[in-house]
């Protein structure tokens, strides 16, 4: 009889889903990448993708793992899921979706709501909250379907993020992990449940209780692979399927940070830097703290939206000579951008980027612009590469200093994970820029791993988180910070990176106001 010590990890990230197998000391013995289009576009600005092609990749990538018979799946205790945030998907009631899922990117608004009357709007006029309800209630998915789409709405039964879309494929009952509620709906997450019934989230976004699925923490057992799911995936039915966390919830404990002294850094589609948190604290205010891969705990997290999308936007717009190289050796352009930047001195002779090229409510303001100031005769597209990859970590290490400012505990190392992990430049100029030892887990996975963790937990094979992070995350590369380019660096955050924003943001609002965008 085989015994079962291994654990099959799912994550559907933005371009991809990857099946992958685990074992308890963190070791990834097998992996199958099933690529796809992020989504598509039928009006500029949308991000729809065809639930059915989350549901396919994930099939056909759990099909390819068990061929070559390298993994025996006698040996797969459990599975878990970690996927994408804030995508959501409309069911029928036999389970079929409705529509096309909207993504997370997706940047349609819903304009002309009626105001929001009775007690809670009272409140929130006299509290002058009124600027971030609305835009909580222009940015929810929910009320655009109701308001464009009225017809689906009625017709909709269940109302499902990416996560409990995938989980009711794999057990066949509308069930959720509490650390995978990120998103606009109706979830309280300082108590980690979902909002009371008189909350004003609840009128905010027309939902209904019972058209959402039950939600349990971390760890727990969601249920059981059915016949169905294992006749299409080759998973074996009955597995129990065990809650996980979003994939930046992953990542943060699969890189190895259990505490608020641990920075994680993900340069992913989105930048974020995080930590864990016993504690609810907002690092900036009225944008919550997230649900943490560890039960009772909370992420506490800056995002810089559009983050790593500026190289493959540098890559479309000016890196066709290394498109073409990186095809004929037979390469990742990545690696030949890194080796761009390779002549380009530290603080990029003064090139400064802001990337703020997506606005926000709160960090940046919802008129906020991208900025490339101190350009001169020097700069060429590889100093404006090495600036977009200084520009995130400026934008992240003043992200830290919120998140330890609203702890009172210094980040004292980074772990850092995600695309931007795998550039050498971006990883020491991060140590550089942050003056912290900068340190890669073993292996890229850690959205994976991290799911790996919660299901090792779950299935008792290891006797507690602190057991299993400990067991199955290690360091790998370190960078350390220079002392003379960390006072270059550092100069150049305080008296220049961190006053651009305040300096800039009477123009964008002009420019907003002459040209209508951003809207």
């Amino acid at each position: 009889m085989s015994t079962k010590d291994l654990i099959l990890a799912i994550d559907n990230g933005t371009q991809s889903l990857k099946a992958l197998v685990f074992d308890l000391e963190g070791n990834m013995l097998a992996r199958h990448r099933v690529p796809f289009q992020p989504y598509f576009s039928d009006n500029p600005g949308w991000a729809e993708q065809h639930p059915e092609v989350f549901w396919r990749a994930l099939c056909t990538a759990c099909r390819e793992l068990w061929k070559g018979g390298v993994i025996a799946k006698e040996r797969i205790a459990g599975v878990s899921l970690t996927t994408q945030r804030a995508t959501v998907i409309n069911l029928d009631k036999s389970g079929k979706p409705l529509r096309p899922a909207i993504l997370w990117l997706d940047q349609r608004k819903t304009y002309g709501l009626p105001p929001l009357t009775g007690p809670w709007g009272v409140l929130f006029k006299v509290t002058r909250l009124e600027p971030t309800i609305e835009y909580f209630r222009r940015e929810a998915e929910a009320n655009w379907i109701r308001t464009h789409q009225p017809d689906i709405w009625r017709n909709t039964n269940k109302y499902l993020l990416l996560s409990g879309y995938l989980n009711y494929r794999l057990t066949g009952d509308y069930v959720d992990s509490i650390g995978s509620q990120v998103g606009y709906i109706p979830f309280e997450y300082r108590k980690l449940d979902w909002a009371a019934t008189w909350d004003w989230k609840w009128k905010c976004l027309g939902l209904e209780p019972d058209m959402l699925p039950r939600i349990m923490p971390v760890g727990s057992t969601l249920g059981t692979i059915t016949r169905e799911a294992s006749q299409e995936s080759g998973i074996p039915e009955g597995l129990p399927v065990i809650a996980a966390a979003a994939d930046k919830a992953c990542e943060v404990i699969g890189s190895g940070s259990m505490d608020p002294s641990i920075g994680c850094i993900s340069y992913g589609t989105t930048a974020t830097v995080n930590v864990t948190s016993k504690k609810y604290k907002e690092a900036v205010m009225l944008l919550p703290a997230y649900p943490a891969a560890i039960p009772d705990y909370f992420t506490i997290e800056v995002q810089i939206m559009r983050g790593y999308w500026m190289v493959s936007w540098f890559k479309e717009e000016f890196g066709h000579p290394e498109i073409e190289m990186a095809a004929k050796q037979g390469l990742e352009v990545e690696q030949l951008f890194d080796r761009l930047v390779d002549d380009v001195p530290p603080g990029s002779m003064g090139l400064m980027l802001q990337p703020f090229w997506t606005p926000g409510l709160k960090l940046p303001g919802p008129e906020a612009k991208g900025a490339v100031i101190g350009f001169g005769d020097v700069h060429t597209r590889a100093y404006l590469y090495r600036a977009i990859l200084e520009g995130l970590a400026y934008a992240l290490r003043e992200g830290k200093e919120r998140i330890e400012k609203k702890t009172g505990i210094p980040i004292t190392t980074l772990r850092v994970s995600g695309g931007g992990s795998q550039s050498r430049n971006a990883m020491q100029a991060t140590a550089d820029i942050f003056g912290l030892s900068t340190a890669k887990p073993h292996l890229y996975e850690t959205s994976g791993l991290g799911a790996a963790i919660d299901a090792s937990v779950g299935l008792k094979l290891h006797r507690s988180f602190e057991d299993a992070v400990k067991a199955m995350t290690h360091v790998g590369q370190v960078y350390e910070p220079r002392p003379e380019f960390h006072k270059l660096y550092d100069a150049l955050y305080r008296d220049v990176y961190k006053k651009m924003y305040k300096r800039l943001r009477p123009l964008y609002l002009r420019i907003r106001e002459i040209t209508g965008y951003p809207r």
